[in-house]
């Protein structure tokens, strides 16, 4: 089972809305998939009460609660397990970056975003985790996205492709779908598949922990 935990201590990033089209495009994709939303603002779990059901399985935790959750998912072969984290520094935000197998660190293309990063990759590498950025929410082009990048690239590994703010993430965020489901055609759904590819490729030499 991989973990992948979705994490910035910068609001307003987009985490919830990335994970679960992520989340969708892996499922679409023949993966077993489950999130687990530790932020209160439960916006992942309003999100799946519209789906009545459908994969992928969502359920809101406490932070005491994780290892509980993953020791279950473990046992019913669960593939990708997806944590959608609070945009605040917390104990429960350090031990979902602990238990993760690579953690995403959406970034806007603006100064405030970038020098926001630091707490989460402070914590990060403290914790001796594998992470990746992805500029998120950004405008078709611009020269903020390449400084932005430059900026990320020189911190760490940055994914290749960029999430271009378009309306219909937010449109499937209102109708409980992933925009993937939304939009099969779109070019939002063909970014967020790629990055699902990308990382899917980056997690494929961890080692996939069969069921008991």
């Amino acid at each position: 089972m991989k973990v992948i935990t979705l994490v910035t201590q910068k609001g307003g990033s987009g985490k919830s809305t990335l994970c679960v089209s992520l989340a969708v495009a892996a499922h679409e994709a023949g993966h077993s998939v489950c999130i687990l939303e530790m932020d209160r603002q439960a916006t992942v779990t309003q999100w799946a009460k519209q789906r009545h059901g459908m994969d992928p399985e969502v359920a809101q935790i406490s932070a005491d609660k994780l290892d509980g959750a993953l020791t279950k998912l473990r046992t019913v072969d669960c593939e990708y397990v997806f944590l959608d984290t609070p945009g605040i520094d917390s104990p429960g935000t350090n031990l979902a970056i602990a238990a993760s197998d690579l953690c995403l660190v959406p970034c806007r293309p603006t100064p405030a975003d970038l020098k926001g990063v630091a707490p989460t990759l402070g914590a990060i590498f403290r914790l001796e985790k594998d992470f990746a950025f992805v500029l998120n929410q950004t405008p078709p082009k611009g020269i903020r996205i390449k400084e932005t990048a430059e900026g990320l690239s020189s911190l760490g590994v940055l994914a290749d492709v960029n999430i271009v703010m378009r309306n219909d993430h937010q449109d499937a965020m209102g109708k409980g779908e992933g925009v993937t489901e939304f939009n099969p055609t779109g070019p939002a759904a063909e970014e967020i598949r790629k990055l699902w590819a990308w990382i899917d490729n980056r997690t494929k030499a961890i080692p996939h922990v069969k069921a008991a």
